[in-house]
């Protein structure tokens, strides 16, 4: 395999090491972990997982909030800045609950960052009547999905180039990768290898209940 490989110039691509971004050094409360590593939700807009990452750009560090729906694994909610600050984590919040309108009872998974732990965000998810879970004490296999996610966009959107390119078109990469692909076109095998739109178009009722048990 490898001389094949070397023969058409093709090369293995190593997933770069886990890169703790969690400040989880902090005097907040934190919540129980409702989730439990069970990241299977029997209807949409049950349970969502929401994390951080990062990526280099050539002009420095951008970074990526999601929100993901652990029904369908689809990305909900984003937002990009180059702070992780808690207005980061808010507006990739305010963007699912704009798009998904959930009602009161969704379960909100996250790490125990202080930007999910603080009282401000804390107050939105309150505001909504969500439940706040977070993940134990540093330990990325209970956020798998999101962790997932993030590694996914790394290796499939060619991740290493964006490190020579501009900050407004690395974010633009990211957003067509979330929406155009991801979202819309990459296959699941989570989903019966349907994207997350397709699944939950062939699995949802008119009501927006899931037609599954």
């Amino acid at each position: 395999m490898r001389r094949l490989m070397s023969l058409a110039g093709i090369r293995v691509k190593k997933r770069k090491r886990y890169r703790v971004t969690t400040r989880s050094r902090h005097h907040y409360p934190v919540s129980p972990n409702m989730v439990a590593r069970n990241f299977c939700a029997p209807g949409p807009d049950m349970v969502w997982a929401a994390d951080i990452s990062y990526v280099k750009t050539g002009e420095g560090w951008l970074y990526l909030a999601v929100v993901v729906d652990l029904y369908s694994r689809k990305v909900v909610g984003w937002a990009i800045a180059r702070l992780m600050t808690v207005s980061l984590v808010k507006k990739a919040l305010l963007m699912a609950i704009g798009r998904r309108k959930p009602g009161p009872g969704l379960i909100h998974h996250s790490d125990r960052g202080s930007q999910y732990a603080c009282p401000e965000y804390r107050r939105l998810l309150s505001g909504f009547k969500m439940i706040s879970s977070m993940s134990g004490k540093g330990d990325c296999l209970d956020n798998a999905v999101v962790e997932r996610f993030f590694s996914t966009l790394k290796t499939e959107a060619e991740a290493d180039d964006w490190k020579h390119m501009p900050a407004l078109d690395v974010k633009g990469e990211i957003v067509d990768f979330i929406e155009v692909f991801y979202n819309s076109q990459r296959l699941h095998s989570y989903n019966g290898y349907c994207s997350p739109n397709d699944y939950e178009r062939l699995t949802v009722g008119l009501k927006g209940v899931s037609v599954f048990p």
